[in-house]
């Protein structure tokens, strides 16, 4: 799914957000956020993000700390009020 240029927010980060010690960049799409770094990253570094986003799936693969999208409500199964 295409998103547009305004949800693509690479690389950036929040102010008085604490990233791990190996965070290399900070990218946004819509709500996802990718945390790339320039190791792999371990599991200290996977409780950090996850203490930072408490509601979010948070993944890590190697050097990619993965925060996954929230679900749009789903519209088709209930209709709006």
């Amino acid at each position: 799914m295409p998103q547009d240029a305004d949800e693509i927010r690479i690389p950036e980060t929040t102010a008085g957000q604490a990233w791990p010690a190996r965070t290399r960049t900070v990218s946004f799409i819509g709500s996802a956020c990718v945390v790339t770094g320039a190791g792999d990253f371990e599991l200290d570094d996977l409780n950090l993000v996850r203490h930072t986003f408490p509601d979010r799936h948070v993944t890590l693969d190697g050097d990619v700390i993965t925060v996954w999208p929230t679900s749009p409500p789903d519209y088709t199964r209930t209709p709006p009020p």
